[in-house]
């Protein structure tokens, strides 16, 4: 399986702390039976201030650490960008690591606050679109406007975005409102993939193994196939082609 958002380079946001844990996170990463991951820290003003240089090194180091320790998983880099004004700036500069590639487009992964959806979403996302991007939005089911209003997503869907649904969620991990807009998504089609968002081993292991043994009984072996292998593999193609962190251009 391939994993497309996960906080696992050391010491760059609220993921993994340290090369030890973020060690540990790829061993139980391996014991789940996924083979590559596309590491995704946090960009946000103020907060969390990676760039593509930084982000790139946070990516060799752990390279060369999980090869040192015999861990055999693939591994390449993005980022989860939070929807702010300073999107605008590092498009226009080519310095939005992209997640990879669907269909022919650039593609990014977006983060809305988990209270709302900011206004003036559709504008930024229109402008990205405009410059040759299109957008993944990470865990809609997690946001609290979209469980008190789910059509809400339509407004996404019409902009041409994918979503990603976060495993832990399906476990009941995140609770019972992200639990019930999963799988509402879920029967509805809505989700492109699912993805770890694994930030630490207590907190939020990374856990696809028992998310598809969730869904076993309510999904047909090629649904799961085109969400936790085939679409996340077209999208990450590219880097791990690269073997780096992308931008435009």
């Amino acid at each position: 399986m391939i994993d497309l958002h996960c906080h696992i380079l050391p010491a760059v946001d609220d993921g993994a702390a340290d090369m030890a844990e973020a060690l540990a996170l790829l061993r139980l990463a391996q014991q789940q039976g996924i083979s590559h991951m596309v590491a995704t820290p946090h960009v946000q003003a103020g907060y969390y201030d990676n760039t593509v240089s930084s982000i790139t090194a946070a990516l060799s180091a752990l390279r060369h650490g999980a090869a040192a320790a015999g861990i055999d998983i693939q591994l390449a880099a993005a980022a989860e960008l939070r929807v702010e004004p300073q999107l605008i700036q590092l498009a226009e500069r080519k310095a939005l690591p992209l997640l990879g590639h669907y269909q022919g487009d650039m593609l990014l992964l977006l983060e809305f606050p988990h209270s709302h959806i900011p206004a003036g979403s559709d504008k930024l996302i229109k402008y990205l679109g405009r410059l040759g991007y299109r957008v993944m939005v990470a865990h809609p089911e997690r946001n609290r406007e979209l469980q008190q209003e789910p059509s809400k997503i339509s407004q996404l869907q019409r902009l041409d975005c994918l979503f990603q649904l976060t495993a832990a969620s399906l476990l009941g991990v995140m609770g019972d409102k992200p639990l019930q807009l999963a799988r509402q998504y879920l029967a509805q089609g809505i989700f492109s993939v699912i993805a770890t968002d694994c930030h630490s081993v207590k907190r939020r292991p990374p856990l696809l193994a028992d998310a598809k043994a969730a869904l076993a009984s309510s999904m047909t072996p090629e649904q799961l196939q085109q969400l936790l292998v085939d679409t996340p593999a077209e999208i990450s193609q590219s880097l791990f082609t690269a073997g780096g962190v992308m931008v435009a251009g």
